[in-house]
């Protein structure tokens, strides 16, 4: 069973599937991540998460560290030989734990071939979402990167069902840029794929700062993606707020319930989950199952689902967006990066070059996400509204802070002393 496969018989179950963003640098615990996650009391799919030399492919810091003992954020899967990977997962990766690779690289080549000589089909990412927030890797680049990589995974023989691409546009800059333009990247990247002959696909989008404004958003991407992917198998993946987290582990707790709410009342199939240890340190083995598991009993007792009209405003704006691009070019690549060089694409507060940085955002009185300044967006005739006043770093900061206050409101006052999570 692949990837897709095992996604989507959970979801025809009414299972919420969850998954956990676990990396090691050893296999001895990165193998015991894996078999934690996959004992979780939940319907789980596993990680391996590389390190933060590996996605720049800084491989002789990475060996200089593994003789050395030198910690590592991650697991090195191009300096591991692929026969230690290939053991690593024996008895645990197959039909019903199936395991992506996570990176965050704009240069992903090495990693694909690793990836794909270890046995493993899943993973993500796309040329914007892993280009612009983490690199100074140059657009046009990082396009023909992925281009290659898209190729790599097709070319390869995948015998546990056809390759998953994951994009990670829907998670850009992780928070304070408008649902609308997440749409439009996840989209964009999710066709991307497809016309490089990907047709396992899952769009990503991330819990945002409100609950209504994310299920409006969530059902733009299922439109644009039944528009624009014909005869292809995706799904909907919903990654819990990227921003700063709660302090308090109720908050943190509460605001994890409220992704796997979002998930639910959507119809979405998986959910990248957070633990209470986010906003404090990288978060253990047994505060990753804990999340797992609260997300699931929390899952479980959703009933129900959102009623939204489907032209909505988040649809009209990714709308907008994506015919955009896809009219100035006919070479997706090419007209992705046209688009930033006009600024019909423009990431609020990133400071890559290749972004214009003339688009702003704001957080208006309800909690919702929207537009400041539109640079040269081409939203003119379909932004409803926007902000009067200017933004400024005061505004800016308790625009940042506005999620984890939210939540933290009323157990500032517990101790942080259960952060821990169980003993597991």
């Amino acid at each position: 069973m692949s990837f897709e496969e095992f996604v989507a018989s959970r979801h025809a179950a009414g299972e919420l599937v969850v998954q956990p963003r676990l990396g090691f640098a050893d296999p001895a615990v990165m193998r015991a991540g894996l078999a934690a996650t996959k004992a979780a009391d939940a319907v789980s799919v596993g990680t391996v998460t590389l390190d933060s030399y590996t996605r720049v492919c800084d491989t002789d810091s990475v060996a200089h560290a593994l003789r050395n003992g030198i910690a590592l954020n991650g697991y090195p899967i191009v300096n591991h030989p692929a026969e230690v990977t290939r053991a690593m997962l024996d008895g645990i990766e197959g039909p019903d734990f199936p395991v992506q690779v996570r990176h965050g690289s704009a240069r992903p080549a090495d990693i694909f071939r690793a990836m794909i000589k270890a046995g493993l089909h899943a993973t993500e990412g796309g040329p914007v979402s892993y280009c612009l927030p983490y690199s100074r890797t140059p657009l046009d680049e990082a396009v023909r990167n992925w281009s290659h990589c898209c190729d790599l995974l097709m070319d390869a023989e995948h015998p546990a069902g056809r390759p998953h691409l994951e994009t990670f546009g829907g998670c850009m800059m992780g928070q304070l840029c408008p649902p609308s333009e997440l749409i439009a990247l996840s989209v964009l990247e999710a066709l991307f794929f497809y016309r490089k002959g990907l047709r396992s696909i899952s769009v990503s989008y991330a819990q945002q700062t409100d609950l209504t404004q994310d299920q409006e958003a969530v059902s733009a991407l299922r439109r644009l993606c039944a528009e624009l992917l014909p005869g292809a198998t995706w799904h909907v993946v919903i990654y819990a707020y990227m921003g700063l987290f709660p302090r308090t582990p109720d908050g943190a707790r509460g605001l994890l319930a409220k992704a796997a709410e979002l998930a639910m009342t959507t119809g979405s199939e998986r959910l990248i989950v957070k633990t209470v240890a986010e906003a404090h340190r990288i978060p253990t083995v047994a505060e990753n199952v804990s999340a797992l598991e609260h997300a699931t009993a929390t899952a479980r007792s959703v009933t129900g689902k959102a009623t939204v009209d489907s032209d909505n405003q988040v649809y009209r704006e990714a709308y907008a967006l994506v015919d955009a691009v896809l009219n100035s070019h006919a070479d997706l690549g090419r007209a992705i990066v046209v688009a930033f060089k006009r600024g019909l694409l423009d990431v609020p507060f990133c400071l890559h070059p290749d972004n214009a940085g003339q688009a702003r955002s704001y957080l208006d009185s309800h909690g919702r996400l929207g537009w400041s300044d539109l640079g040269s967006l081409p939203l003119r005739h379909v932004v409803e509204r926007r902000s009067p006043g200017k933004i400024t770093s005061s505004t800016l900061m308790s625009a940042l802070s506005h999620v984890q206050n939210t939540y933290d409101a009323q157990f500032l006052e517990q101790p942080m002393t259960a952060i821990g999570g169980d003993s597991r």
